[in-house]
């Protein structure tokens, strides 16, 4: 095969194998982009931008679909069950982005989101043919690692992917809650997930390209979802990061940093307070705003499942 030429054999592979038409909003062509490619650089990049502006606002609209789903996975966590993603290409990878930043972020149990992309992990770097298609390979997944009690989010910009709708009838026929994210608010699936999420992002500058506003839409709902679930959950203090995990010099002086924020404490004292209790930041932050010693802040913590709220309220009382 010559480059950017399809030859005979491959064509007539590729025209017998199945087609699905999707009548989603992220198919339908977009009016303000139908030039293109006849524009000059500088006005191509204000139709992407002028886009991207609405995103917010349509993201704004599903503020309280995405709290129900906060809801879920809090009262999940709480439980000791997990929180999972479930999808296929840009929908897909923007949910591993997601659930792996939350680990050295907020210093999440790992298996506390769990990421599952159809095609597997070659998926996030290459398209894998048929994947997303496999309903059958979505359902067999989750049926193997879903458990009663579980959070199940499907990710399919669409709202059909048969990969995620197939994970997604597994999970609840585990006992699991489910959530559909799209980006089509006419999605048929949506009667069959506990929540809906449907942004209305519409039709794309380039036709079909979901890593553009609807892909953008994901991010935002994934990104508050998560933070929210983790303030939730107590890793948040004020709006500092107290769980974060120091892995190189500069989050070193961040956790330095969030000290001295939260206690109004000199940095020769916040490093004193890290040093004592072992470079743990939430037990110095006990420590240090109330005034009890590093054994005392640290069975506090343990007493009130390491919430630095409760654990303040215990040594104050």
């Amino acid at each position: 095969m010559t480059a950017g030429r399809v030859e005979p054999d491959e064509a007539a592979t590729v025209v017998s194998r199945p087609v699905v038409r999707v009548g989603a909003p992220t198919e339908r062509r977009n009016p303000d982009s139908a030039d293109l490619d006849l524009m000059s650089t500088r006005d191509v990049l204000t139709v992407i931008n002028d886009a991207d502006r609405r995103v917010p606002a349509v993201v704004a609209a599903v503020l309280d679909e995405i709290a129900a789903t906060v809801d879920l996975a809090v009262a999940a966590l709480r439980g000791g069950h997990r929180v999972h993603y479930f999808g296929a290409g840009t929908s897909g990878r923007l949910g591993v982005l997601d659930a792996a930043e939350l680990a050295p972020t907020f210093n999440s149990p790992r298996d506390w989101f769990c990421a599952h992309l159809a095609g597997g992990p070659d998926a996030m770097w290459r398209a894998v043919e048929d994947a997303e298609d496999d309903e059958r390979g979505g359902a067999a997944e989750a049926a193997e690692c879903v458990r009663p009690g579980d959070l199940v989010v499907g990710l399919a910009a669409s709202g059909r992917t048969p990969y995620v709708l197939g994970a997604l009838a597994a999970a609840r026929a585990q006992g699991a809650a489910t959530v559909l994210l799209c980006a089509n608010p006419e999605a048929q699936a949506a009667s069959s997930v506990d929540v809906f999420i449907g942004v209305d992002t519409g039709p794309e500058v380039v036709t079909g390209s979901t890593r553009m506003k609807a892909g953008t839409a994901q991010k935002l709902v994934l990104n508050s979802f998560s933070t929210a679930v983790m303030v939730r959950l107590g890793r948040v203090y004020s709006n500092l990061m107290i769980d974060m995990v120091a892995t190189n010099a500069k989050l070193r002086g961040r956790m330095i940093s969030i000290l001295m924020e939260a206690t109004n404490c000199s940095e020769e004292i916040c490093r004193r307070a890290l040093h004592e209790a072992a470079g743990d930041l939430k037990t110095a932050l006990v420590s240090l705003v109330s005034g009890a010693e590093v054994s005392a802040a640290r069975a506090a913590l343990a007493r009130s499942a390491h919430q630095v709220r409760g654990a303040l309220a215990l040594l104050a009382s």
